[in-house]
């Protein structure tokens, strides 16, 4: 039960991947928390969620206004000032960083943007941390595939990131910093499943920049598992990787139109896109250790080298979204299997989802 009594700190947690943690930390299923705070910069947002959980409880009026209850506690802030990064970790056991700037475009666009938040943020962590001398178990970032060889911004950043935590474990060694990277997360804000649907509903086209191009897939609860995972198992500097099956966009596009009269428009490549994500590097991959459903990516650090009872070497090459490819009627498998098709998603449950 790992967070029995715990206090949690997630920032960006008004994002998709974020409340999908948070409504399973209060479900129970790993142990009642003490106290999880969510620490963002935008109050809209936070207004949202909090009236999602406490409008049945409460009067509006109340709802409004009543924001410290026994165990969800919401802070507007920012990642980018140590100050309020400080203030926001104090007594907290486990912090979640899932803040981030993350739409390829826009960091492409704007990199110095990026680079404050998804680097300077991860610092601000590790400094309170540090400085302040503070308690913290388990501190986890969580990172992308496109972090691994990135070629665009977003990536550059997240990689840092990654590096940022691992090497963290070296100078606080009573806190352990682990990683998690995964790839697409199934029908999050901004991913291309939300816009696919808007395309077909709205008939079409549905825009796919390159037929061959492969992606990971993961829901956002197979998200939330492999923190989870990572909470659990995961030694200092370790990133947890899940074993994820992947699909050409193509594929994706066909699946959710269905039998549908939608034509499917080619754009082209996008700056700063791959045409197939790579999860694992061949760098990488002579330090995978096997964890179950999972890969964990052991420090290159010497100060934190050694597998113990773990063999290395769980893969041979790069774990790239080429390698295992799902078929056409076993990609609509998969979005059927997490009711991401339009039949079994209406307007109003995507936005929720989404929101």
């Amino acid at each position: 039960m790992i967070f029995q009594d715990k206090t949690i700190l997630v920032t960006g947690g008004t994002g998709s991947m974020g409340k999908t943690f948070i409504r399973r930390v209060l479900s129970g299923e790993e142990g009642t928390p003490q106290k999880v705070i969510v620490l963002s910069r935008d109050e809209a947002k936070q207004h949202d969620m909090r009236m999602s959980y406490l409008h049945k409880l409460v009067a509006t009026d109340e709802v409004i206004y009543r924001n410290f209850m026994n165990v969800l506690e919401f802070r507007i802030g920012d990642v980018r000032s140590s100050a309020d990064v400080s203030s926001a970790v104090k007594n907290v056991d486990i912090v979640i960083n899932a803040a981030a700037l993350k739409q390829v475009p826009t960091c492409e666009y704007f990199p110095d943007q990026a680079i404050m938040t998804n680097c300077e943020g991860a610092v601000n962590l590790i400094r309170a941390i540090a400085e302040n001398g503070y308690q913290v178990e388990t501190a986890v970032a969580v990172s992308t595939d496109k972090a691994c060889k990135p070629v665009n911004v977003m990536g550059m950043t997240k990689a840092i990131q990654e590096r940022i935590f691992i090497s963290a474990n070296v100078m606080s060694t009573k806190t352990r910093f682990i990683a998690v990277r995964y790839g697409n997360v199934l029908a999050s804000r901004g991913s291309v499943i939300p816009l696919f649907h808007d395309q077909i509903r709205s008939g079409g086209p549905v825009t796919v920049t390159v037929p061959e191009m492969t992606r990971f897939l993961i829901s956002l609860d197979q998200a939330v598992d492999t923190v989870f995972a990572a909470i659990k198992a995961a030694r200092k500097g370790e990133t947890y990787v899940p074993d994820a099956p992947s699909a050409t966009v193509e594929n994706i596009a066909k699946a959710l139109i269905g039998d549908r009269e939608v034509n499917i428009e080619i754009t082209g490549i996008r700056p700063g896109e791959k045409m197939h994500e790579i999860m694992i590097s061949d760098e990488e991959a002579h330090q995978c250790a096997a964890r179950g459903n999972y890969y964990a990516i052991r420090p290159m650090l010497p100060e934190l080298d050694g597998f113990d009872d773990q063999k290395p070497g769980a893969l041979d090459k790069e774990f790239s979204s080429a390698d295992k490819i799902l078929n056409l009627e076993d990609t609509r498998r998969l979005l059927q299997e997490h009711q991401l098709l339009i039949e079994d998603v209406d307007q109003s449950d995507e936005k929720e989802l989404l929101r």
